[in-house]
């Protein structure tokens, strides 16, 4: 993981200007999150903890949290000791993932008295606890009983006892070829030896290492150590790495070899950490949220899938109606030639030239053949056209309901009603229960601001599309939607757009849409004059005429620097 003891290292290098300030206040925004506002140098920081299983970290966030009107038991703990207080330390334990703060402050009736705050992050059992300075446990986010856990007991009134350690060496510790006394190079996997003999490596930090020299040596291996831990120890250099061969992407406080494509610098590694997991975080609250409205969808999408195929094959079937009418006619044509009780009939194909064989039913009287046939024919006629409609109305709901997967994949958390809504007026799903005095919400339409100034507008849902497109935007506005791919309609809400705004708008309408994360995705765009609504269409759903097609790449940081908050 990017967010390792070295990077650890460096996030507590970057907060020592907080030594000094004072805790101003405490909030628990989430379920695993902690924020303390220090004042220092005459402005609020937001110092953000988290010890989320999948997020877990410290950094200071410019984003603006809800706070619960009633704060959980954890954050009223914390304010009780520590709001109010200096902070006096901010250390790293080792080169480890863990942290500790420590505060004075003042009890109920004036005294000083002096607490820590211990942040250990170790993925899925990261923990923030407050002890006192004896070191005696006064709260602990996770608590940990004897029955629970064999190492250590986390709870109130325990002494505090450090997680099991792996008696790993600090890579600072270590100088030149002092570095090969730790590896055997018969055993090979260099990269997986460093990882399990220096504190708070992680893979990609040794990942460098290994391939900062074509071949691991007695030799190369001391020269690219020393290499990558001379670099850690200068100035960092937040960026945020892409590789689009493999897909992957990481953060980091420095370059990193291994990322040989796109790189994103910034100007600090709180910026960079806030650009990172905030879409991350946000589509995690819209995961836990939203889990059974996805799972609908997909259901949805998975039983009308399932439906057009057995449909198609019934088509298929149908073709058979044209030689059931063949048959019909060659037995009337031949009438005279087929006597009671024979079993088939050998006719001339008036058509090919050929002669075919039809199969008759003995029992039946020669025109009754012929019937049975043309019965057989009007049947399969009959359930053409039905079928025609039907695959007609399920390849309209597949379309549908992967409009509505695309939609997830972009929404907010206050998008996720209007979806549930929108679902339940189709009537997929049960209407929710309303209170009688629920104000009518507005659509909240997400703006963005190109280049050269000019607003360019997104719907994030079905109803958000049809309003932006029937109502808000003008008839000679630009309207812009992907080629033949499930995606949110974009409008510039300018009557002469630039060629950049044009180019700006296409990227949003290819990144707000299935295929988000491709490459010269198809978009087309055409006046919406030109955008029509069909009767009787579902929500979202349009018909357009006299476009043009550009080709656009979505860039994400660029999408972030123009919308509008």
């Amino acid at each position: 993981m990017a967010y390792d003891g070295l990077f650890t290292r460096k996030m507590v290098e970057s907060l020592q200007f907080l030594v000094g300030g004072r805790i101003h206040k405490i909030n628990q925004p989430e379920n695993d999150t902690l924020l303390v506002v220090i004042r220092q140098n005459r402005k609020n920081h937001q110092l953000l903890l988290s010890i989320h299983p999948s997020f877990a970290r410290m950094h200071l966030t410019n984003k603006k949290y809800d706070n619960p009107f009633d704060p959980p038991m954890f954050a009223r703990v914390f304010r009780k000791h520590i709001e109010g207080g200096i902070v006096k330390a901010l250390r790293q334990i080792g080169n480890d993932r863990r942290v500790e703060i420590d505060v004075q402050s003042k009890d109920e009736i004036g005294d000083t008295i002096y607490r820590t705050i211990i942040l250990e992050i170790m993925g899925k059992h990261s923990n923030l606890i407050l002890v006192d300075e004896q070191r005696k446990i006064l709260e602990g986010f996770k608590h940990l009983t004897p029955n629970t856990n064999q190492y250590r007991t986390v709870m109130p009134g325990f002494q505090y006892e450090t997680p099991p350690t792996q008696n790993k060496i600090n890579p600072f510790e270590i100088i030149g070829n002092n570095v090969l006394q730790y590896i055997d190079f018969n055993s090979g996997k260099i990269a997986r030896q460093l990882l399990d003999h220096f504190e708070g490596f992680s893979p990609l930090i040794t990942t460098e290492i290994v391939n900062r020299k074509q071949f691991m040596t007695t030799d190369t291996l001391p020269e690219a150590f020393d290499e990558v831990i001379n670099e850690i120890n200068a100035e960092p250099t937040p960026v945020f790495h892409k590789n689009h061969e493999t897909g992957k992407e990481d953060f980091y406080f420095m370059k990193l070899n291994q990322f040989y494509d796109d790189m994103i610098e910034y100007d600090s590694l709180h910026d960079l950490l806030d650009r990172y997991y905030d879409a991350r975080g946000e589509r995690e609250r819209v995961k836990q949220r939203a889990n059974d409205l996805v799972k609908f969808v997909q259901q949805q999408l998975h039983k009308y899938q399932n439906k057009l195929n057995k449909l198609l094959d019934e088509q298929e079937g149908t073709k058979e109606k044209e030689l059931q009418q063949l048959y019909g006619e060659l037995i009337t044509a031949n009438i005279y030639r087929i006597k009671q009780g024979d079993k088939t009939l050998t006719a001339l194909n008036y058509y090919t030239g050929e002669d075919v064989t039809i199969p008759l039913n003995p029992t039946k009287a020669p025109a009754v053949n012929a019937q049975n046939y043309y019965k057989k024919y009007n049947k399969l006629k009959t359930r053409e056209h039905e079928l025609h409609h039907q695959i007609s109305l399920t390849k309209e709901n597949i379309n549908y309901f992967e409009s509505i997967e695309q939609q997830l994949a972009h929404i907010s958390v206050d998008d996720i009603n209007d979806i549930r809504d929108e679902l339940a007026e189709q009537g997929y799903m049960k209407q929710r229960k309303q209170s009688k005095k629920k104000k009518k919400q507005t659509l909240q339409l997400q703006e963005y601001r190109s280049s050269d100034g000019d607003t360019i507008m997104v719907g994030k849902n079905n109803k958000q599309n049809d309003y932006l497109t029937n109502k808000l935007a003008k008839k000679h506005q630009l309207w812009f939607h992907t080629q033949d791919i499930p995606g949110s309609h974009v409008v510039i809400l300018s009557d002469e757009p630039s060629e950049e705004t044009i180019r700006e708008a296409a990227m949003l309408s290819g990144y707000f849409s299935k295929a988000g994360n491709s490459a010269q995705i198809p978009v087309d765009f055409t006046e919406i004059k030109h955008v029509h609504k069909p009767s009787g269409a579902k929500p979202g759903f349009v018909t357009y005429d006299n476009q043009k097609t550009l080709y656009a790449t979505p860039d994400y940081d660029h999408i972030q620097k123009m919308k509008v908050k």
